[in-house]
């Protein structure tokens, strides 16, 4: 019995579910080399500034959004004007356009009111550590950015090495 001549040609109907398939797959991975904005959920507009301004201090399009609100909680707690001024430092940096990088700089140069803002942000992202002196405290140790930052080399501790309060101890 002969083939059909289609068949013996390489001339077959084309089946619409693998190229379906084909063009989902060829789609995501193009989609997968697009740098997304990635979108966190927050509670309020406030917290929303506190994200956006947070993203930007620390050059990561996705943060730990369990952390934030831990954070902005924290923040806001220790001063009631902080969420007004962290969208007022938003509400800067978008309309003069100013690059994360020379921010601080200019914050400072210009004797600005917001100009301890971004270090507290960054403190509190990179250390985990809200407030200072007495009222310090630490919200994140092992999650905080700083350790982020060097896991591809080091592997900061979880723990600590000794006793309780052994760190407080000066050495011999």
């Amino acid at each position: 019995m002969d083939a059909p001549d289609d068949l013996v040609h390489g001339s077959s109907p084309p089946n619409a579910a693998r190229r379906g398939l084909l063009v989902g797959l060829l789609s995501a991975y193009t989609a997968s080399l697009i740098p997304w904005a990635l979108a966190q959920p927050v509670v309020s507009a406030e917290q929303g500034s506190f994200v956006a301004v947070s993203s930007l201090l620390a050059g990561r399009q996705a943060l730990d959004t369990v952390l934030a609100t831990r954070l902005y909680d924290a923040l806001t707690a220790d001063d009631p004007g902080f969420p007004a001024a962290t969208k007022a430092l938003l509400t800067l940096i978008n309309e003069r356009k100013i690059d994360p990088l020379q921010l601080q700089q200019l914050l400072d140069s210009e004797k600005s009111p917001l100009a301890a803002l971004p270090r507290k942000i960054v403190t509190a992202w990179y250390m985990g550590i809200v407030g200072n002196g007495d009222k310090a405290r630490c919200l994140a140790y092992e999650h905080a950015l700083n350790a982020g930052v060097v896991e591809d080399v080091l592997k900061p501790p979880t723990y600590s090495y000794g006793v309780y309060a052994s760190w407080e101890k000066k050495p011999n």
